[in-house]
């Protein structure tokens, strides 16, 4: 009769491969088919340095600047090479430690110590030597996984740090691509002010010689320059702002504002069309989504590490090597050193200890699991409120337009009154600053159209698909 024979050292490895605890599962990232506020679209995707879609050269250039020079990212992708080596900690107590130890001595005892208790007529060598040398070898055979979830939970701490480092990327992005727009905007506006100036100042030189001839009395000439100081009160608001929105460019792309400076100049070229894809896509694709799921992920792990302390821990030790009192005899074959052993650790009493860390980390994941699905309600809102921006403003855009073109009109038919001497000068001051207003609101809803596409291009995860 033959008996199948499984070698005891099969045993404990079979044993090494066991985990308990939960295996972690995905939740389902459930946003439904369609978007309130506009029609989601399958597959569509944007690319990976979405801001070109805009094409403006200097936006790429400061969003480039900003992704190699930003500290804020610097520091982000620090985090990452933190987190990764830390990985590596906990993968290294998978495996046996080999380490040597050595020794060498020399000591001597004290004749009167020692010679005291001997027989007379006998003596000993009071100076010994002993050398020593040992290879240590331990293993722990993690019975039931523990060292196994840690690994798991620093792996998806590691992936969390990277899905931060790309969220981050992908909001310095967004931030650069909103002040460069904020700032272009008020360009327009500076100049809308500027050619409102000139304007303005001409007709005060117009009435202000009519004053001179006797023609009309002061009242239009006032007006006239009341309505200019005005015009140049609003130009240095603008360019107050616009320095604030220079300097916040220039941190964000890692210079002192000092030796930063953005060319002033216009808007650019029409607005592109960026197309929402399937919210279920979005939730995907959004790095804030993967690093939530992945500290979720490291929440789980640590329940199956917290609940494998229940359970006994076995590590087995062994070293070998030689010994002697004589160096010239220290590698003889008599003279080796040979250990083996195991270690047995099992709970019995410990107060509670175990139970209420496992408690704790089952409330840390239910907190997790709840940050997790406010993540993802709030990357929904975030696309929806980016859609509904763009219809709002696409809408009082057109409406100022045909608002603008109107306020024209009357401002020419004020003004030929004005000249027939039908009507008083202050109806010339109240087109003329519709006229103004209007242009400035338009120049800002065209650049508030700008910077809703870059929220949305970061709402639906930028062009960063990873995982």
């Amino acid at each position: 009769m033959k008996f199948s024979f499984i070698p005891l050292a099969a045993i404990p490895m079979a044993l090494a491969a066991c985990k308990v605890g939960p295996d972690f599962r995905s939740p389902e990232r459930d946003g439904g088919n369609q978007w309130k506020e506009g029609r989601a679209e399958r597959n569509a995707s944007l690319p990976d340095a979405w801001w070109k879609l805009f094409g403006d050269p200097e936006l790429n250039r400061l969003v480039d600047r900003a992704l190699a020079a930003n500290q804020n990212l610097a520091a982000a992708k620090s985090r990452v090479d933190t987190a990764r080596a830390l990985v590596g900690l906990d993968r290294a107590k998978l495996f046996p430690t080999l380490d040597f130890t050595g020794s060498a001595g020399i000591s001597r005892a004290s004749q009167d110590a020692v010679g005291a208790n001997l027989p007379p007529g006998v003596s000993i060598d009071l100076e010994q030597q002993r050398y020593r040398g040992t290879f240590n070898l331990a293993y722990d055979l993690d019975l039931w996984g523990r060292n196994k979830r840690l690994l798991e939970a620093s792996a998806a701490d590691a992936a969390a740090s990277e899905a931060l480092f790309d969220a981050q990327r992908l909001g310095l992005a967004a931030e650069v691509a909103r002040q460069y727009f904020v700032l272009r905007g008020l360009d327009t506006q500076e100049s809308v002010l500027q050619d409102t100036l000139r304007s303005r100042k001409d007709a005060l030189d117009l009435q202000q010689s009519k004053t001179t001839a006797g023609i009309t009395d002061g009242l239009a000439t006032s007006r006239a320059r009341t309505e200019y100081e005005l015009a140049g009160h609003d130009l240095a608001a603008v360019q107050r702002q616009r320095g604030s929105a220079e300097h916040a460019l220039a941190v964000l792309c890692g210079q002192p504002p000092s030796s930063f400076a953005v060319a002033r100049r216009g808007s650019g070229k029409a607005l592109p069309s960026i197309r929402p894809g399937l919210p279920a896509e979005v939730l995907a694709r959004r790095p804030d989504v993967r690093e939530s799921e992945e500290k979720l992920r490291a929440a789980n792990a640590r329940v199956g590490a917290a609940k494998a302390a229940f359970y006994p821990n076995l590590s087995l030790s062994a070293g070998g090597g030689f010994e002697s009192i004589d160096v010239r005899r220290f590698l003889d074959w008599e003279n080796r050193v040979l250990s083996f052993g195991g270690n047995l650790a099992a709970p019995i009493f410990d107060g509670g200890t175990n139970r209420a860390n496992y408690d704790a980390a089952r409330s840390r994941f239910d907190e997790a699991l709840a940050g997790h699905r406010q993540v993802l309600l709030v990357a929904l809102r975030e696309v929806e409120d980016a859609l509904v921006d763009l219809h709002g403003l696409a809408r009082s855009r057109r409406s100022l337009e045909a608002a603008l073109a109107s306020a024209r009109d009357t401002r020419k038919l004020s003004q030929e009154r004005f000249d027939k001497g039908l009507t008083a000068y202050l109806e010339v001051v109240d087109a003329d600053r519709t006229v103004l207003q209007t242009r400035l609101a338009l120049a800002e809803i065209e650049a508030q159209q700008r910077v809703s596409l870059a929220a949305l291009a970061k709402a639906l995860g930028g062009g960063w698909n990873t995982k």
